[in-house]
């Protein structure tokens, strides 16, 4: 299936590195757009089946979520999110080495039911998420590559 938004950013450090950042709850709410931070829910850190309570800001507006991640290896980290206990979104880093470093896409899929996306809307700020989320992506790819290569 088609990720909603979808970006790739080259960067010279080790996928190990990379991962590490993104998986950090703490880390990853330092370079990412929307998402300011979590805590582990019954789990000491990221593993596949590890749920996680996120924090997401857009100006006034915060929101929180529950996550479960699906992925978690050097080359994919990725959660499904939920609301309400209602799936809204899948958020997928795939990190494959190059010769310089490695290549990371972030991608993102809408799973929000039809009859939720108004109040989403009203809850974020947020009318149009898929052309929000590629910006978003972009902007936190970017802060991603600075943090990886410092």
């Amino acid at each position: 299936m088609t990720p909603d938004a979808s970006a790739h950013v080259d960067v010279a450090a080790s996928p190990q590195r990379v991962f590490e950042l993104i998986s950090d709850l703490h880390r990853l709410g330092g370079v990412a757009e929307e998402y300011a931070g979590g805590r582990w829910l019954g789990a000491a850190g990221p593993s596949v089946g590890a749920r996680f309570r996120g924090v997401n800001r857009r100006g006034w507006r915060v929101w929180p979520t529950v996550s479960t991640v699906t992925d978690c290896s050097v080359s994919r980290f990725a959660f499904e999110v939920k609301s309400l206990g209602m799936a809204v979104s899948r958020w997928q880093y795939d990190i494959e080495e190059t010769p310089s470093g490695c290549r990371v896409t972030e991608s993102t899929w809408d799973r929000r039911p039809a009859w939720y996306k108004p109040i989403t809307v009203l809850a974020t700020g947020v009318k149009d998420r898929a052309v929000t989320n590629q910006r978003n992506i972009e902007a936190t790819l970017e802060r991603l590559k600075q943090a990886a290569e410092a």
